[in-house]
């Protein structure tokens, strides 16, 4: 696999050429074409959705259908009917929380979470609890950032009724064994979300095959668009969720005495959607669907082992999340200097990387630190860039003596 080449089809190196952008994880940048499907639709085919019955407006609402038939087919869901689009992760987890699990959350009754969980998939649950006078239980995790599976499995009662996990930390870039965790959850008929925002762009994910309940992921973490996500959830589940949301598009029927909603997953997108959005992603997940996945995983692992080794020979830098099985990202601290200031060392050198808690505070400050400065790698990186970040670190160390 050729990274230089993969950068052809991201006008953004073109106007950033001497940037080393390292912030994936944040947000990946946007192939070309994912630009003209956006462009395209405003341009060409700018139409409502399931309203007009006129030729554009109706080829609009067929083009709109058939990436949610593109992204069941890029999760293996067993149909379209199971995705419904919403404005990201975190929208996404929000909706789980208000329609699937407050209905049926009672004083006493628990949600289980992560210890290394963003803050959107931990606030929200959070909130629902305490709304509820519900319990949130945390699974402990370990200095390395490996989750404690014997503890998890002591948490599960019958007053569980969701676990909420992460199947890649944003901060350390742990893998955590989701497969084990559902399994074990489905043995007390424990519904299981997993947070795919990670995970999405880079490993082949079979919704099917793991039996979660709900998975989420945001579109502009895997070279979509801002503005658009997606979440699977099974069907059962979908049937006996109302909306939260309320508006046009999302019924069936209307008296001032009554509403009567529509079936999922219309009834879960009242209003407007983001159509360009829905266009951008689609032609994301073509992108993605047209790279070879395991030049991929082996090009984002050696850049991956490469700063790691190469960091750790620095005095002084601590790497943050050393669990054996990892993606490519990689937190670290620099002693007696704070990640913003390395963060802004490395921005005035042109490696843009990020600092700060990740939104993961609760980590953080179980790790004792004030936050960390994240490296995160896509499959445009190059070894260069890998090259440029760590002498840059050394300036940085340098520096602050």
């Amino acid at each position: 696999m050729n990274p230089l080449q993969i950068r052809t089809h991201f006008p953004f190196f073109s106007h950033h050429p001497a940037l080393a952008y390292l912030d994936n994880a944040a947000t990946t940048q946007k192939p070309a074409a994912v630009i003209r499907a956006i462009t395209t639709f405003y341009e060409k085919e700018n139409t409502n959705i399931h309203r007009g019955i006129y030729p554009l407006a109706t080829q609009t609402s067929l083009k709109y259908e058939a990436v949610r038939q593109q992204i069941a087919d890029f999760i293996h869901a067993p149909s379209s009917k199971n995705i419904v689009y919403t404005s990201g992760t975190t929208a996404s987890i929000n909706l789980v929380a208000h329609a699937f699990l407050a209905p049926r959350l009672q004083r006493g009754d628990e949600v289980i979470v992560s210890a290394m969980e963003h803050h959107a998939n931990l606030i929200p649950w959070q909130q629902i609890c305490r709304k509820a006078g519900a319990l949130l239980r945390v699974i402990p995790m370990n200095r390395a950032g490996e989750l404690d599976l014997s503890v998890f499995r002591k948490l599960l009662s019958p007053k569980t009724q969701l676990v909420a996990v992460t199947h890649i930390s944003n901060t350390l870039g742990t893998v955590n064994p989701i497969e084990e965790m559902i399994r074990i959850s489905h043995q007390r008929n424990i519904p299981v979300l997993v947070d795919g925002a990670q995970s999405a762009a880079h490993y082949a994910i079979d919704v099917q095959a793991l039996d979660v309940d709900f998975f989420v992921f945001s579109g502009h973490k895997l070279y979509g668009p801002t503005g658009i996500g997606v979440l699977y959830a099974k069907e059962q589940h979908l049937a006996g969720m109302m909306p939260y949301q309320f508006g046009g598009d999302a019924i069936r029927d209307v008296r001032f005495e009554e509403t009567t909603f529509a079936d999922p997953p219309g009834r879960f997108e009242p209003g407007t959607t983001n159509i360009a959005g829905v266009a951008g992603l689609g032609a994301a997940v073509s992108f993605l669907k047209n790279l070879d996945q395991a030049a991929v995983q082996d090009h984002l692992g050696q850049l991956t082992q490469t700063a790691l080794q190469q960091l750790q020979s620095i005095d002084g830098l601590q790497i943050i999340g050393t669990a054996p099985r990892r993606t490519s990202i990689v937190s670290f601290v620099l002693r007696n200097v704070h990640p913003h200031d390395v963060a802004t060392f490395l921005g005035a050198a042109g490696v843009a990387v990020r600092a700060g808690h990740h939104c993961t505070q609760p980590l953080m400050d179980f790790l004792e630190i004030p936050g960390t400065t994240r490296v995160s790698f896509a499959p445009y990186n190059t070894l260069t860039e890998v090259e440029r970040l760590v002498e840059g670190v050394k300036e940085v160390q340098a520096f602050f003596g």
